[in-house]
């Protein structure tokens, strides 16, 4: 076979495969979000608060940066806020594992913890995320949130969520007590003007339990809220 042949051959095989290795390197693009999952007012009688949950990621399919925060704000002060970093790694079609870092930020010293959990969609379509915390000091933290989007027509969404979180011991300076600490339960109906924009209202209850409750109520705060909620959903 002629050297000319052979060169002709190999061109053609690497014309042909050139167009899947691009398109390859095409499939998994670089992509990023910015999501304002809760921006709102909550009104407790005369009491109100403006509380914020914000996710951020930049990635690929199945590897991610993940950026979350939330908080609240009331009487023209921040009173508590969490940041979280955490590097996100799809091990199934619908969970990935994340680990990181976690601060959170009150009037009282900073605390640090490493984080170590799963993300993702549990049965029946369950948004669930399961959260095991190891604090500077040894603390310990297990969180659980999840919730459901139940349509009632393409735009109008009712949104159930539950949070729970459980501690390994008790810490007076947080005023979190060993054991089952609180849980919080929401009902939000939001209506969506585009997939990327809707205002919605609903209605959050939190409880404290145990010796979490015990170092509120010693510290004259509330250990059992309900609030009226009104507030909006963006991504881009």
């Amino acid at each position: 076979m002629s050297i000319i042949r052979i060169s002709n051959i190999a061109a053609v095989m690497l014309t042909a495969f050139a167009p899947a290795a691009q398109s390859h390197a095409e499939a998994d693009p670089v992509v990023s979000m910015f999501a304002v999952n809760q921006l709102e007012q909550l009104k407790d009688g005369d009491e109100s608060e403006i509380t914020w949950d914000i996710d951020a990621w930049l990635g690929k399919d199945l590897e991610k940066l993940w950026i979350k925060t939330s908080g609240d704000y009331s009487d023209g002060a921040r009173q508590s806020s969490e940041l979280e970093v955490l590097y996100s790694k799809g091990i199934t079609t619908y969970w990935d594992a994340q680990a990181g870092w976690r601060g959170d930020f009150t009037d009282t010293e900073p605390r640090h913890w490493f984080a170590l959990g799963l993300q993702g969609l549990a049965p029946y379509f369950f948004e669930t995320a399961l959260t095991f915390y190891i604090g500077e000091h040894g603390q310990t933290a297990l969180r659980l949130n999840t919730e459901y989007e139940l349509l009632f027509t393409q735009k109008l969404i009712l949104t159930p969520e539950i949070e729970t979180n459980i501690y390994g011991r008790n810490d007076r300076e947080t005023e979190t007590g060993s054991g089952l600490g609180d849980i919080e339960t929401g009902l939000r109906l939001r209506y969506e003007f585009t997939r990327k924009f809707a205002p919605y209202i609903g209605v959050n209850y939190h409880k404290e339990y145990g010796k979490t409750a015990e170092y509120r109520r010693n510290a004259g705060k509330d250990t059992e809220v309900l609030s009226w909620v009104m507030g909006l959903r963006f991504w881009f």
